[in-house]
């Protein structure tokens, strides 16, 4: 694209740089970032048995509210 001979290469040539760079970004944005944010929320989150038992021991049952 830089490199184009023809009377819209100036515009091409403002418009390649900043899109190329847009397109590295993004895929780099995709392949590593995100993924690894994941990985750092989904670590943080409960243990597997832990949300039940905090759910269960929280919440009050149909017959414990009746009394």
């Amino acid at each position: 694209m830089r490199c184009a001979g023809s009377a819209d290469s100036e515009v091409m040539q403002r418009i390649a740089v900043p899109m190329i760079g847009g397109m590295v970004s993004s895929t780099v944005l995709n392949l590593v970032v995100i993924p690894a944010v994941y990985a750092l929320v989904k670590g943080r989150g409960l243990p597997p048995g832990e949300a039940k038992r905090e759910a269960t021991e929280g919440s009050v049952s149909l017959s414990q509210a009746a009394e």
